[in-house]
């Protein structure tokens, strides 16, 4: 905690730094971003959502508590102390559970929210601004009361309490991303900014909460970035300016970006600059790994070995023979639908990684690939961009350093800037 008040008071002052927080469930991804924070030592915040792990295991089948043993686990593996990493909940609240009554939803809810923070998650992202149960929109009132009655929980369960450190306010996209391309952004406005922090502040305070209140150092607001199926919607600096000027105006806050995916490096730093000093990306990370993944199939296929893994049809077949992760999202012409199953901003093919198909045929070409000796000049046609004589060839490699590319470019755009470190 006494680095991130360090570091939100420098951002305060006016230095462009901030931290990124990662969000995946991927373990190729995970290791990753534990061996660019052993290479580096800086601090890592890595979250999960309350859909990918629950009290019920989420989409992961993991809770809480498993998660964190699991990456304690690779942590441990791969040489990295856990004080450098910061464990964050997002969207915790009861949108799991949203089509349940809103007296069920909201005890479940509680159940997270305990869940993560007894497993020692410090970084907790209260989200109540969905309709439970067939319910009208809730009021900003509402949400901020069922945010305290969360808050209250994460109090009470806390091994300490002073540990912890809120996030609030939910004027982004829900947790799992769009599910059609939004046509247009809209900021928030100062005035939604000031009613968040206001009925919050109300609620927290009629809850006797004020410590809890003392710890909320981030509000979730639109400054108008998002990305749908082939879009990005960039940031621009010149809208986001009565938000970055408002947010001065409170003591202690700033903002937290959230689908900050695949905007440019200059974006990036823009938004640490307006005082958006967490920013948030997920579908990026594997999007990379996606990306490593068939790039490693294209040598593959140029190689002799006795049994291809036949990776990009396999996943490509338990898509279609499973599609749940994907058919509400995708539309049009057949050929669209299915370079979008590949190729999406979206990325709704990283819920398939984890199918033991796919797994086995992951594993077949780390395998087939790991017992060849590759040549450079064909790892080069494949992963462009390797300076010659540091050219990898172990396929795990290759992946974790095609993750880094966007590892390092979200801490850099923060501030942090390992070649200088």
């Amino acid at each position: 905690m006494n680095i991130i008040k360090e570091l939100i008071e420098r951002n305060r002052a006016g230095e462009a730094i901030g931290l990124p927080c990662f969000c995946s469930a991927n373990e190729h991804v995970l290791r990753s971003i534990l061996s660019f924070t052993k290479k580096t030592g800086f601090p890592t915040v890595i979250e999960a959502t309350c859909n990918q792990v629950n009290q019920y295991g989420g989409y992961t089948g993991m809770t809480a508590e498993t998660f964190k043993n699991w990456l304690n686990t690779m942590a441990s593996e791969i040489g990295v102390s856990m004080d450098q990493i910061i464990l964050g909940g997002d969207h915790l609240g009861p949108n799991p559970w949203k089509n349940e009554p809103l007296d069920i939803a909201m005890e479940k809810a509680r159940e997270l929210v305990k869940s993560y923070v007894q497993a020692g998650f410090k970084k907790i992202h209260l989200d109540t601004s969905m309709a439970c149960g067939g319910e009208a929109s809730p009021t900003f009132k509402q949400i901020a009361e069922r945010a305290a009655d969360l808050c209250a929980v994460a109090e009470k369960y806390a091994p300490n309490p002073s540990d912890l450190f809120y996030i609030i306010g939910t004027e982004v996209p829900i947790p799992g991303g769009e599910t059609e391309e939004p046509d247009a952004l809209n900021l928030t406005s100062v005035e939604r900014f000031h009613d968040t922090i206001e009925t919050h502040r109300t609620a927290f305070a009629f809850r006797g909460l004020d410590n809890a209140w003392s710890r909320i150092i981030s509000v979730v607001t639109q400054p108008g970035v998002d990305f749908g199926h082939t879009s990005i919607y960039p940031f621009i600096s010149e809208k986001a300016k009565p938000l970055s000027k408002a947010i001065l105006e409170i003591d202690k806050l700033t903002f937290e970006a959230h689908s900050t995916d695949y905007q440019s490096n200059t974006a990036l730093k823009a938004l640490t600059q307006n005082h958006f000093f967490f920013l948030k990306v997920g579908p990026e990370l594997t999007f990379r790994f996606r990306e490593a993944i068939w790039a490693l199939a294209e040598i593959e296929e140029q190689i002799s070995v006795n049994e291809t893994s036949e990776i990009r049809n396999v996943l490509i077949h338990r898509m279609i023979e499973s599609p749940a992760n994907w058919k509400n999202y995708y539309s049009g012409l057949d050929d669209d639908v299915e370079q979008l199953m590949v190729y999406s901003y979206s990325d709704r093919i990283r819920y398939y990684w984890s199918d033991k198909y796919v797994a086995s045929a992951l594993s077949k070409l780390i395998i087939n690939l790991s017992s060849k000796l590759l040549p450079e000049t064909l790892i080069s046609q494949s992963f462009m961009g390797h300076e010659f004589g540091n050219i990898p060839t172990n396929p795990n490699h290759l992946i974790e350093g095609h993750i880094h590319k966007c590892v390092n470019r979200y801490f850099e755009a923060a501030g942090f800037n390992y070649r200088n470190n």
